[in-house]
């Protein structure tokens, strides 16, 4: 016990753990600044064949060094609706082979290197002006503080080796194998890190405190541990992403369990496959110094338990993959219900992957894409029930208007949030026009809301326009719509050549506004109209220009002029 309570091994647990856990997290962002936009189309590309979503989980988790963060981000993505249960779960498998990466990382000990990495990853980042340096600065940073607080770890736990209490302890965790799997399971919960435990297992296993047995039992438990993040973030979720993260879940549980029953074969194909022998330690000097550039007293054993952890993951994907139907039905019947559909909240935003800022700045772009739709149908209705006068068309026009005052309201906050995250310049740039174009868009149903108000006092007050007049109207609610139109399509993709035509619609509105209302003055002199509709008149060409104007807005959020 008293090996337990030396400070040094507490203090370089503690700092060690830290400075693994801070690096992973700064070369994780890096890697996610260099790299959303490839990240974004990867999982464009992702369709209803279950290989190519597990390729997807793959090449995601390897950029973001993380399968928690996948996991938890495909979790939104099917709360969302982006996703189906079939197609996430493919996801979630390739990420679980993904996530072995950084075990494979670790295995080459470069810890020789860790402090030139972090003077010149300090130095990129904080002295390069050019802002892709910057982001590899980070990255190198990242990679330097990982490596130093695995030495750190390594140093610390020294004390351990002349422990008898804690060599019985790893002796028993060796033996029985159950043991080493909740233990694997129940440190990944804590630290929230699977890469954490495999750096913990690793560090202990090449300090020769670990078998290579026990440092797979280990391995195995944090395979469980790591699918609690996505459980935990499912939580008020709807049901199809519940079902996702325990799909995961069950196949991490599964896996483990046939394979602790195949472990001796399992062993032996991963010794085969890796030279030296796992638990060779080094006995003499001369040994020692032939193992030098090794990570302790295994020299081979960090190099096996990564090639375990990789096939682990390896095989349960390619066990899984033909069973995703089975594994989707058998979640769904444990985890039994109905959604209950809401129209009016928000469909792709979800603060699950604000941790992903190239993704999460992708779906606020897709929400603003569906509150411009749902504008561009209230501008078009309102200009119907100007024309027909049909009473139906004002509830819908209410629900459309309070769901873009949902929208805005959640797609900002949502914006807000993360403009508080690491993000890139082209992020902060993109998050500043969505802002700018969800503000205008809900000005502009405040707007409509306006124009159907003066549309139910014309037909209630029973005041009639004369047939120029209601002429006159049609053409610039007809003009002002298929401006907005030509903008929405923009918007869609994300098309920034449209400044010329969009001046041009402005011109045009802003013209025409002011010709129809020299011609209502006319009509005044010569009694054809009378003052109060008149007044009703002139309020709705007011706010037909009105959102002309702020449909030009708009168009320069788009271009990246606002």
């Amino acid at each position: 016990m008293s090996a337990l309570l030396n400070q040094q091994l507490i203090f370089g647990l503690l700092g060690g753990l830290g400075m693994f856990l801070f690096g992973m997290k700064i070369m994780s962002e890096g890697l996610q600044k260099v790299a959303g936009n490839k990240m974004r189309k990867i999982l464009a590309t992702l369709t209803n064949n279950r290989f190519i979503g597990a390729l997807v989980g793959v090449a995601v988790t390897a950029i973001i060094q993380s399968s928690s963060a996948t996991t938890v981000m495909v979790v939104g993505f099917v709360n969302t609706g982006l996703l189906t249960l079939i197609q996430a779960i493919g996801v979630v498998l390739g990420a679980n082979i993904g996530t072995t990466i950084t075990a494979q990382l670790i295995a080459f000990n470069v810890s020789k290197f860790a402090l030139p990495a972090i003077g010149l990853g300090a130095g990129l980042r904080l002295f390069s002006k050019n802002k892709k340096h910057t982001y590899i600065g980070e990255i190198i940073l990242g990679f330097g503080l990982l490596f130093l607080g695995l030495a750190t770890m390594k140093h610390a736990f020294i004390p351990l080796k002349t422990s008898a209490e804690f060599q019985q302890l790893f002796l028993l965790v060796g033996d029985y194998r159950l043991l080493g799997v909740l233990i694997g399971a129940l440190v990944t919960i804590i630290v929230q890190s699977s890469s954490a435990t495999i750096g913990i297992t690793l560090v202990l296993a090449s300090s020769g405190l670990l078998t290579f047995e026990a440092s797979v039992a280990l391995i195995l438990g944090e395979n469980i541990g790591s699918t609690i993040t996505a459980n935990v973030a499912a939580i008020g979720a709807n049901l199809a992403a519940k079902r996702t993260a325990f799909a995961h879940f069950l196949f991490n549980v599964l896996g483990v369990l046939y394979m602790l029953m195949l472990m001796p074969v399992f062993m032996r194909l991963v010794s085969a496959m890796t030279p030296g022998d796992a638990d060779f330690v080094i006995q003499t000097q001369a040994q020692a110094s032939s193992y030098a550039a090794h990570l302790g007293d295994k020299p081979y054993i960090a190099r096996h338990i990564a090639n375990a952890h990789t096939l682990f993951n390896v095989i349960n994907t390619l066990i899984f993959l033909p069973l995703i139907g089975f594994l989707a039905r058998l979640s769904t019947l444990i985890i039994r219900g109905t959604d209950k559909h809401e129209n009016l909240q928000v469909k792709f935003i979800d603060d699950r992957v604000l941790n992903t800022p190239s993704v999460a700045i992708g779906q606020a772009r897709r929400e603003t894409k569906r509150m411009g739709q749902i504008v561009l149908e209230m501008v078009e209705e309102t200009s119907l029930f100007l024309e027909d006068g049909h009473y139906k068309r004002i509830s819908t026009l209410k629900q459309k208007e309070q769901l873009a005052n949902i929208l805005q309201r959640e797609i900002l906050d949502f914006l807000v949030k993360l403009s508080q995250r690491a993000i890139s310049a082209e992020t902060s740039e993109s998050l500043g026009s969505l802002m700018e174009i969800v503000n205008n868009l809900e000005r502009i149903g405040d707007h409509c809301e306006e124009i159907w108000m003066l549309g139910l006092q014309k037909y209630e007050e029973k005041i009639v326009f004369s047939h120029l007049g209601e002429n006159e109207v049609g053409h610039i609610a007809e003009t002002t719509c298929e401006f907005l139109q030509f903008v929405f399509n923009a918007l869609e993709n994300e098309d920034r050549t449209i400044s010329a035509k969009a001046i041009e619609y402005e011109d045009a509105i802003e013209s025409l506004n002011e010709n129809l209302k020299k011609n209502h003055i006319k009509r005044l002199h010569t009694g054809e109209c009378a003052v109060q509709p008149g007044l009703v008149f002139i309020d709705i060409l007011h706010n037909y220009e009105n959102i002309g104007q702020l449909t030009y807005d708009i168009s320069e959020a788009i271009v990246g002029e606002k």
